[in-house]
């Protein structure tokens, strides 16, 4: 493993996880300041993880569990740590969906503004391997301190990324044939009937409000999710949790 010369003092945080670390070296490494790793990986996502890094220079330093799990406490680090700039520049859509190997799984939120809701979110999308929540700049709410806190430590493996246009942002998605769902009450189609393309992106509105008509005219597809009681409606990250769910259910088919 690779050494490197001691850092200049900057504020830094933590980030974890295989897919979280691998992407900052691959788009991001200068922000990258050394890589903590279990010393007892020898598969193949530790030996790309040390190719990256060796590659740019960085350290990595051998850990074993305990010390990882002081540094990522509570969180499924999957044997690998990075402590980065704090002040590095923001993950964008292209870096994300540029290092997947696998079909694209996104949760788009229009109109989402509660601190409360965000941060459940962005907990649902880490729990079921979302790659990225994407939200309007202009109908949302940034990584406060409430969102950090709900999200419990999903704002670190989880990008958010917010953008200018919504409508042209889910275009661009269109063009790397990624399928937009939206959700709506009064779709024909429900959730466990209908059919949808293995890379998604689901569009979900305020709870109450919905999506806007641009955005929903944008959606290739929409659906409705059954309800069977007497609410009617969910709240959006337990709308988002059910959606997010069914479709890595069936990409695991």
């Amino acid at each position: 493993m690779s050494q490197a010369a001691p850092e200049k003092n900057h504020p830094t945080r933590l980030i974890h996880g295989f897919h979280a670390v691998i992407a900052k070296l691959r788009h991001n490494p200068d922000a990258v300041k050394e890589v903590y790793l279990d010393q007892s990986r020898k598969d193949a996502r530790a030996k790309d993880l040390l190719r990256h890094a060796e590659a740019q220079g960085i350290r990595v330093i051998p850990a074993d569990a305990k010390r990882l799990d002081g540094l990522a406490p509570g969180q499924r680090h999957q044997g690998v740590v990075a402590k980065v700039d704090a002040n590095e520049r923001q993950v964008t859509l292209d870096d994300v969906l540029d290092t997947l190997e696998e079909p694209p799984l996104l949760l788009i939120l229009d109109g989402v503004t509660d601190p409360h809701n965000l941060g459940a979110c962005l907990r649902v999308a880490d729990a079921v391997g979302a790659h990225a929540v994407i939200a309007p700049k202009d109908r949302s709410v940034g990584l406060t301190n409430t969102v950090l806190k709900v999200a419990s430590g999903a704002a670190e493996t989880v990008p958010y990324i917010t953008v200018t246009n919504l409508a042209r942002t889910l275009r661009e998605l269109k063009e790397r044939d990624i399928w937009i769902i939206g959700t709506a009450d009064q779709a024909d189609g429900d959730l466990y009937t209908a059919e949808w393309p293995k890379g998604t992106a689901w569009v979900l509105g305020a709870e109450g409000e919905g999506m806007r008509r641009l955005t929903r005219e944008t959606c290739d597809q929409l659906v409705r999710i059954p309800m069977f009681g007497s609410v009617e409606s969910l709240n959006v990250s337990v709308a988002s949790g059910v959606c997010l769910y069914e479709a890595r259910r069936r990409l695991q088919k």
